[in-house]
């Protein structure tokens, strides 16, 4: 099997809703519920989701933001995230094909699920110096992402995290996470503490 790319995905989300169960399976569940705690458990005022698939997450992400951007690169995605959160006001969904410019110039958190194996060594680092530059002092960074490969990958699973903090050129504390062994789910700050 090859990487996937865009066309794969928009493929995917055209022919199944949710083809990976992330809506109904309850290790996606426990995924969420981590990354909902690497969020702070409590509102936040702009929030960033890159890569929001389906939307599973942007709907749980938007219980928590007073302003969600959520972004997907692909068409039939874009129309499943703005279904997961129809009628949220404080919710903006658009397509962002990464690298690219991010909505807004300053989030309080960005959350990045299931995205930056997908992505070439050099698009990854661009995302990151682009995080690391929206994101504001003492703001979070929470990352999802798988510990085993799937054949369907560009770059390999293993240290990814590590890799994409090391390409945005910024120092990061570790501020906590959860783990099984199928993914890693932790939470980073950069700058002054919150």
């Amino acid at each position: 099997m090859s990487p996937i790319d865009l066309a794969g995905f928009d493929a995917k989300f055209s022919g199944n809703d949710d083809p990976w169960s992330t809506f109904t399976d309850r290790d996606e569940a426990r995924k969420r519920r981590a990354i909902l705690r690497g969020i702070g458990g409590q509102k936040v005022g702009r929030v960033l989701e890159l890569a929001a698939g389906n939307g599973s997450n942007s709907a749980a992400l938007a219980r928590l933001a007073l302003r969600l951007d959520a972004t997907e690169g692909t068409p039939s995605g874009v129309k499943l995230v703005a279904r997961a959160v129809a009628g949220n006001r404080r919710v903006r969904v658009s397509r962002l094909v990464l690298p690219g410019r991010f909505p807004r110039a300053t989030y309080d958190a960005v959350v990045i699920a299931e995205m930056l194996y997908y992505l070439s060594p050099r698009d990854m680092a661009a995302v990151a110096r682009a995080v690391a530059a929206a994101l504001r002092p003492g703001g979070r960074l929470i990352l999802a992402h798988h510990r085993v490969d799937y054949p369907d990958f560009v770059q390999h699973a293993a240290h990814i995290h590590r890799r994409f903090l090391a390409a945005s050129g910024v120092a990061w504390r570790l501020g906590g996470g959860l783990r099984n062994g199928r993914w890693r789910v932790q939470t980073y700050c950069s700058g002054p503490s919150t």
